[in-house]
C-alpha cells in the first residue's frame, strides 16, 4: 500500500471512530437508543385508550340518574375518537384534584374532563385540538347585585377546584378561593350562602339551570375571552396527539361533533 492510500485509509478510520464516539455513550437521544415516542403504539397494542374523567361533572362526564352508565359530552367525544383510532375507549374515574397526578403516574393515556388549555399546563402537558369553546361566567344568587364583572370579585369568596383553570381566574380577580371537589359542591355552597360566587364555564351553568330551574342562581357576568378545552396528554405524546387531532378533524368534517354538541347544548360548541 502506498503512503497516500495509507493516509486516506487512516483518515477514514479516524473519522469513523469519531462518529462512533459522538453517537454512542450515555447522551444518546431516545430515537437512537430505541426509546422514542410509544404513546400511539402502546394504545394500538393494547387495543384501548384509557381516559381519566371525573364522572360527576354533568353534562360533560356523569352517570345517568346517579348510578347509570357513564355518559356525557366528553365521554361521547372520547368514544368517537377511540373509534376513529380503531381501539376501544376505557374510562378511569377520579377526583379532579388528582387527575393530573394520575396522568403523570401513567394510570391512563389522556384526560377527558373539559380541561382548559393555559400556558402553565401547556408547559407540562400536550393537548389535542380543542373540542369545546366557551366563555367563563360568574354565577351568583339571583338576588345578589353586588357582582357585575370579574373586577367585582375582589374581596369576595368563590368556590373552586384548586387545580381548575377557574381557580386561577378567580384568584387573579382578587377573590378569596375556597377549595371544593367539583361543580356540584361549589353550587351547593353558593346556594347555602357560604360563598359569594362560583366561576365556571357557561355551558356547565346552562345545563345546570336547565335541570334545576328553581335553583335561585344566575349568571352575573361573562368573560370576553373564551376558554378552549381539549384532551390532555403526558408531555412527549406527539404521535398519539397527532392521531387524536386527525380523528377530531374527521369528526368535525362528518358532523359528529356538531351532533354531539347539539344533543347536550342545543348548539355547536365544538368550534
Amino acid at each position: 500500500m502506498n503512503r497516500r492510500r495509507f493516509a486516506a485509509v487512516s483518515l477514514v478510520a479516524a473519522l469513523s471512530l469519531a462518529l462512533g464516539a459522538c453517537s454512542g455513550g450515555g447522551t444518546s437521544s431516545p430515537s437512537s437508543s430505541g426509546g422514542g415516542d410509544t404513546s400511539l403504539s402502546s394504545v394500538k397494542s393494547k387495543g384501548q385508550i384509557v381516559f381519566a374523567t371525573e364522572g360527576t361533572y354533568k353534562p360533560f362526564t356523569f352517570h345517568e340518574n346517579g348510578s347509570g352508565p357513564l355518559t356525557g359530552y366528553d365521554v361521547e367525544i372520547a368514544k368517537a375518537v377511540a373509534d376513529k383510532l380503531g381501539v376501544k375507549a376505557g374510562f378511569q374515574e377520579t377526583q379532579f384534584d388528582g387527575i393530573f397526578a394520575g396522568l403523570d403516574a401513567k394510570r391512563f393515556d389522556a384526560i377527558a374532563n373539559q380541561i382548559s388549555i393555559n400556558p402553565e399546563r401547556s408547559a407540562k402537558y400536550d393537548f389535542s385540538t380543542p373540542y369545546t369553546v366557551s366563555p367563563s361566567v360568574i354565577v351568583t344568587k339571583a338576588n345578589d347585585n353586588s357582582i357585575t364583572s370579574f373586577d367585582s370579585l375582589k374581596g369576595k369568596t368563590t368556590a373552586q377546584s384548586l387545580t381548575s383553570n377557574y381557580y386561577k381566574v378567580a384568584q387573579q380577580a382578587g377573590a378569596n378561593v375556597q377549595a371544593v371537589e367539583g361543580w356540584a359542591q361549589s353550587v351547593e355552597l353558593l346556594r347555602q350562602g357560604r360563598v359569594d360566587a362560583v366561576v365556571n364555564d357557561k355551558l356547565t351553568f346552562l345545563d345546570y339551570a336547565k335541570t334545576n330551574p328553581n335553583s335561585g342562581l344566575k349568571i352575573a357576568a361573562e368573560s370576553k375571552d373564551k376558554s378552549q378545552n381539549a384532551f390532555a396528554f403526558r408531555k412527549g405524546s406527539t404521535a398519539l396527539v397527532q392521531a387524536v387531532d386527525k380523528a377530531l378533524a374527521d369528526l368535525q368534517s362528518d358532523g359528529t361533533l356538531t351532533k354531539i354538541s347539539e344533543k347536550y347544548f342545543g348548539a355547536d360548541v365544538s368550534k
